[in-house]
Parts: C-alpha cells; sequence; structure tokens
C-alpha cells in the first residue's frame, strides 16, 4: 500500500460530544484533532453540541466546518448538554447526505456518537471509535443511590461494547484504558493512540523571558470536578511546612469550586492558594513555565491532557496513582506517585521535593520533557490518518511506537457547504 501522505485527502466528519468553549482534555483533542486533520490537507467537519439554546446550525469563517446540534442545560453540571434523540436524529442523517464523509470519527458513544454511528454504517461508510470517557465519571451527576449508579455504569459500559464494537476501528488514550474496556465493555482490539501534545508549543523559545514566581509554587490544572479530588491537594499544601512558602495556583473552574474556596477559607490558607479561573491559552503556557511542580491528584485520568502539557513546559510532576496516571511518571526521575486520597503522602512528597536543590528539581523538569516525546502530536495525527484510510499500522499507536502507518486510496470527496435546516 501506499503512504497515507500519497493518496487523496479525505472527507472527514468528527462527533463530539464535547467541543470548545468547553474547557476539558476530550474537547481539546477535538479541536486539535480537527486541525491537524486539516493542515494534513483533509476536508473536515466537526459534529457537537451547541452552548445554548436553539437550533441546530452551522458556525461560519473557521478553517473547518463545525455543525452544532440543537442541545439541553443539565442541572447538574455548568456546561455539558444533551442532546434528545429526536431532536437531532434528522439532522445528523442529513448532514452525512450533504457532506458525504470519507470517514466518521466518534469520541464517545453517548447520545451524537451513538446516532453519527448509527447512520455512517447504514450508510457504509467507515467509522473510528474513541473512548474518552468511563462511565464512572457520570456518578457525581447523577441524583440516585450508589447502588444504582453502579448498575448504570455497568449497563454503560455494555453499551459501549456494543456500540463500538460495529466500528471498523477502536482506540482509547492509554494501554490501561484499552485493557479497561476489554474487561468491562468486552471490546478485544482496542488500540492505543495517545492524545498527543505539540510539545514544541510549551517550550521557552530563543530570547523569550517571563518572570518566575518568588516562592516555590504547585500547579493543578482541570475541570474542579468530584473525581479530580483538588481538596486532597488542597489539604495536603495546608500540611507543607510554613517556612517553605508553597504557594498553589489553580487553573480552571467547576461546579466544587465554591467548595473549594470554602475549604481554602476553612484551613485558614488564603495566602497560599490563588484560584485563577479559566485563562487563555497564553497565559495557560505561562504558568506551565513558571510552575515548579504540577500535580494531578484525580483518580479518573484516561490520559491527562493537562499534564502532557506540564511535561512539555520541562515541569517535575507529581501524581496520584490511578488509573492512566502512572504511565506519566517513572519515579525519581521526572517525579514521583502518592497514594490516591492520601493528603499526608501527597504532603510529604511536595516537601521533599522543595528540600531538594533548584538544580535536582531542572534535572526532573528535563526528564519530564525528554519522556513526553513519544506523545508528540504529529505521531498521532499520523496513527488516525492511517486509521481513516484503513491500513495497517507497524505498532501499537502513538503512545508505543508512534504508529507508524502505509496508507491506501480514499475515495473522492465532495463540496460540502451546509446549514442544518
Amino acid at each position: 500500500m501506499s503512504d497515507p501522505a500519497d493518496s487523496k485527502p479525505l472527507t472527514i466528519l468528527i462527533a463530539a460530544e464535547t467541543y470548545p468553549p468547553n474547557v476539558n482534555g476530550a474537547a481539546q483533542f477535538g479541536y486539535r484533532l480537527a486541525r491537524g486533520m486539516t493542515a494534513r490537507g483533509h476536508e473536515v467537519h466537526v459534529l457537537a453540541p451547541r452552548a445554548s439554546n436553539g437550533g441546530s446550525f452551522t458556525e461560519q469563517g473557521g478553517d473547518w466546518a463545525v455543525h452544532r446540534l440543537r442541545s439541553h442545560s443539565v442541572p447538574t453540571h455548568d456546561y455539558w448538554r444533551l442532546c434528545y434523540p429526536w431532536e437531532i436524529k434528522r439532522d445528523i442523517g442529513l448532514l452525512l447526505d450533504q457532506v458525504s464523509p470519507d470517514v466518521v470519527h466518534i469520541q464517545c458513544h453517548y447520545m451524537i456518537g451513538q446516532y453519527t454511528l448509527n447512520e455512517a454504517v447504514r450508510r457504509g461508510i467507515r467509522v473510528v471509535a474513541t473512548n474518552h470517557f468511563m462511565p464512572e465519571n457520570l456518578n457525581p451527576f447523577l441524583p440516585f443511590p450508589r447502588w444504582l449508579k453502579r448498575v448504570i455504569a455497568k449497563n454503560s459500559w455494555r453499551d459501549m461494547g456494543k456500540l463500538m464494537g460495529r466500528a471498523a476501528a477502536v482506540t482509547t488514550p492509554t494501554p490501561l484504558a484499552a485493557k479497561a474496556m476489554l474487561e468491562k465493555a468486552f471490546l478485544p482490539g482496542v488500540l492505543p493512540v495517545s492524545n498527543g501534545v505539540d510539545s514544541a508549543s510549551y517550550e521557552l523559545k530563543p530570547g523569550e523571558r517571563f518572570d518566575r514566581h518568588p516562592h516555590p509554587t504547585v500547579l493543578f490544572v482541570g475541570r474542579l470536578a468530584e473525581e479530580k479530588h483538588v481538596d486532597v491537594l488542597i489539604d495536603a499544601v495546608a500540611r507543607v511546612p510554613e517556612q517553605l512558602k508553597v504557594q498553589l495556583e489553580i487553573v480552571g473552574g467547576g461546579e466544587v469550586k465554591a467548595a473549594l474556596q470554602a475549604q481554602v477559607a476553612r484551613l485558614g490558607v488564603g495566602h497560599r492558594v490563588t484560584f485563577l479561573g479559566l485563562v487563555s491559552d497564553a497565559e495557560l503556557r505561562r504558568r506551565y513555565l513558571a510552575a515548579d511542580l504540577f500535580c494531578q491528584p484525580g483518580t479518573a485520568e484516561l490520559q491527562s491532557l493537562v499534564t502532557l502539557e506540564a511535561m512539555s513546559a520541562s515541569t517535575p510532576v507529581l501524581l496520584a496513582d490511578a488509573m492512566a496516571l502512572p504511565h506519566l511518571v517513572v519515579e525519581g526521575e521526572n517525579g514521583y506517585l502518592f497514594p490516591p486520597g492520601d493528603a499526608d503522602a501527597l504532603a510529604h512528597r511536595i516537601t521533599e521535593i522543595f528540600e531538594l536543590p533548584a538544580e535536582e528539581r531542572r534535572r526532573m523538569g528535563a526528564a519530564s520533557r525528554e519522556l513526553v516525546g513519544r506523545h508528540g502530536i504529529e505521531a498521532t495525527l499520523r496513527t488516525f490518518e492511517a486509521l481513516y484510510y484503513g491500513s495497517h499500522t507497524t505498532g501499537g499507536g502513538a503512545d508505543d511506537s508512534g504508529g507508524e502507518a502505509l496508507g491506501g486510496p480514499a475515495t473522492s470527496t465532495v463540496d460540502s457547504a451546509l446549514r442544518i435546516q
């Protein structure tokens, strides 16, 4: 087979449950995938919920088409939107008929992913499915007893297997997530493909200077949600010896922010903890570069894109020993793991790291930057491009060998200017 670069460009439809302006790893992946495939010469369309009330429509003026479906707010979540089947099925079918994609790439098995896959399979369109989501992540937003949440999660895993099993290829960001999909969704052959990160974007440019913090600073970036366990990090910082003058910066927003702010006030550490809210990409990059240590205490990470970004900025990391996070740490080299939920152990590690000579922390940061190389966005894009063409990879995706692939011929593309009625 020929290399994908020698094949005709594709028309790609990316179906996403969450997409910017949402701020989370899956939304960022969808955006970067669309941007990357557009840069590689493909015609890209994104299908996602609209962020406000109103009918389905197509955004104007972007480098790729973004089609927004009618959606509804969720009382227990500040930005997640529900799409009702009877309101979106017709629009999805209309979009597929007008765009005539060569391949559909769904990002989840709920709502948009489910009905887009069904319609694509019915039309004989190739489907690639990626899972960024643990069904248990829904638990904080379900007003049900624990036993019922377990039943819902079990059924959700089963539905994931039934739906994604119909795709031509199934991926997830890490080998550990692939293992979970085999054990819980009974999906064999799931390919681990890193979400990928543009590491160079987080490096200092030649001649670039910025002011470092006057005191040792720990950084957290992410959604302020129950499963992120930022409360454990706040407890830990409160227990670090005062003489070290350790500061904590928290970037992000979410449903537990008010509770976290109340915790900071109760512990009397308002002078040590700063809530920065949502920030621009440029400001986020600056925070990564200025931080002395990055901490991710979450227990439901299928990869943690923000950790990859921090590592790209040559920052040591301190991560919970849970889900996929251990894949990002070589103990003592670029950082450490700590037992999930253990504020005392986390405080001990923070103290230990900031008692090290500055040169030793710089060495750990350099190790982070070296380790993140295997997650380069270009390897991820090559892997997905090969999957779109239906060619074979030489390894287990960008998470392992970089996913070098051979490509095959693509079907012709269709001019697809569209406005969903």
